[in-house]
């Protein structure tokens, strides 16, 4: 099997996400998709496994198989909890329905440790940038105030909502260059201050709900053997009634 079908044929769950996710669309912007895949249970029993994730079919779509994206999800990684909480959603089946019930099992206080981290990657880059040229890459600017106010309102709130809402002019604004450098990294330091006194009276878990979420994935892998047995037991029925390769 290919990667390319892995996607196609077994996509439990698929949204849109980047600026279109987050509110702060225009009309130069792509359409990134991500998605979620279950690989059929027998291809684990072969030596070689199938992939972790998967780049297309097609620009701008990328797509974990469950596994993998429960693993980064438990470990707070941002771009994954942010794909489980888009709100263009663009497929979903019972096993995807069941992923997505299980977005507060993912949240903990972890995620103060993996958005800072993140967003300290992010900084130093943007640092670079205006030692080397003078000035930010402002969208990623804006694309880093967003992250922060995102972290910011989890810890404060329990709850990850990606979209902008009322922020998405004064965002928008930083993107165009139209506000200075000095009162942007203001903003930037405010924010991280925020997160982290939100960190000390945070509604969230010390750890992510593991038992949780590792019942769920045993289940997708079991329900799915037992369909892979079914479809072996209708094609061996069609062969001992001599109904394949009959002229």
């Amino acid at each position: 099997m290919q990667p390319e079908d892995l996607v196609r044929d077994h996509t439990i769950y698929a949204c849109v996400m980047g600026s279109r996710a987050f509110g702060l669309a225009t009309e130069a912007s792509d359409t990134d998709r991500r998605g979620v895949f279950l690989a059929p249970t027998p291809l684990f029993w072969r030596f070689e496994r199938p992939p972790a994730h998967v780049e297309g079919p097609g620009e701008e779509r990328f797509s974990w198989e469950l596994e993998r994206f429960c693993e980064l999800a438990l470990r707070g990684n941002p771009n994954v909890l942010e794909c489980l909480h888009s709100p263009l959603v663009e497929h979903v089946d019972d096993t995807g329905r069941e992923l997505l019930s299980l977005r507060g099992a993912f949240l903990s206080r972890q995620v103060y440790e993996t958005f800072t981290r993140y967003a300290l990657g992010q900084r130093r880059k943007l640092d670079a940038d205006v030692r080397t040229t003078g000035v930010p890459r402002w969208k990623h600017a804006m694309h880093l105030l967003r992250l922060l106010t995102s972290a910011r309102d989890l810890l404060r709130t329990g709850e990850l909502r990606i979209d902008v809402g009322a922020e998405r002019e004064p965002l928008l604004a930083v993107k165009r260059g139209e506000i200075p450098w000095p009162e942007v990294e203001t903003r930037m330091a405010r924010l991280a201050a925020q997160a982290e006194e939100a960190l000390h009276g945070t509604p969230l878990p010390p750890e992510p709900d593991r038992a949780r979420v590792a019942g769920f994935l045993f289940r997708a892998r079991r329900d799915s053997a037992r369909r892979a047995d079914a479809h072996d037991e209708v094609v061996q029925g069609v062969v001992d009634r001599g109904g394949v390769g009959q002229r």
